[in-house]
């Protein structure tokens, strides 16, 4: 099967202006969001919540958790970038927020 499509950095910005991704940038070539959260057990919550939505995605985030502080990264290894798969999953975790 062939990788997903990497989106050109015009589509990019228009999902980043849609409005549907409020605080996601491009940082080093990946969709970037730092979430702030009122303990590390909401931060934690927050993580086994969105772990059932990655998992039947089979699209894993880049992320770090640091106290009530977590930062992710998304980007399609096998594309090389950002695709589809990824604006999906920033989706998916705003839904969760």
């Amino acid at each position: 099967m062939a990788p997903p499509e990497r989106l050109s950095d015009e589509q990019i910005g228009e999902e980043l202006a849609s409005g549907s991704l409020l605080g996601w940038s491009v940082r080093d070539g990946k969709l970037h969001k730092d979430y702030a959260f009122s303990s590390f057990n909401e931060a934690f919550g927050f993580m086994a919540r969105a772990s059932m939505e990655i998992e039947k995605m089979n699209h894993h985030p880049e992320w770090r958790n640091v106290y009530n502080r977590l930062s992710v990264d998304l980007t399609t290894h096998d594309a090389g970038g950002i695709t589809g798969n990824d604006v999906r999953l920033a989706r998916a975790l705003e839904q969760l927020r």
